[in-house]
């Protein structure tokens, strides 16, 4: 197997992975994680919601868009008042609410790789706030 380095385009970074299922959200830490990420892993939208008030340091969120305790409108409503990137990561075809709040939607399956290209892309295009 070939030696591979690991990738440090999101050093500094961190991710909020709000995911219910537990292969996924682990192939999407992981890659993550290998790009340099620190990565905030949730299984819920109350914890989400939490983390998204309490964490300062949150810089993109990987989003599932339904989850046994609601959908995802709140959460990226409220990360977007704080600036912070949100993907929906959804197998939903369309999810109307979305459109209001800016958030991307990047239909499952996906690989996690380019939802690390995604993130590490816009984050770069973003100002930087001071």
């Amino acid at each position: 197997m070939p030696y591979q380095t690991q990738s440090t385009s999101l050093a500094g970074c961190s991710i909020l992975v709000v995911e219910d299922e537990p292969l996924i959200a682990i192939a999407i830490a992981d890659a993550f994680t290998q790009a340099g990420a620190r990565v905030v892993q949730v299984r819920s939208f109350k914890d989400a919601l939490v983390a998204a008030v309490d964490d300062p340091t949150i810089s993109a969120a990987i989003v599932d868009h339904v989850l046994s305790d609601g959908d995802s409108t709140a959460l990226c409503a409220r990360l977007t008042q704080r600036n912070i990137l949100c993907l929906v990561h959804s197998g939903y075809p369309k999810v109307e609410s979305l459109v209001v709040m800016e958030a991307l939607h990047v239909p499952k399956p996906a690989n996690p790789q380019l939802l690390v290209t995604m993130v590490n892309t816009l984050l770069e295009g973003r100002p930087t706030l001071h």
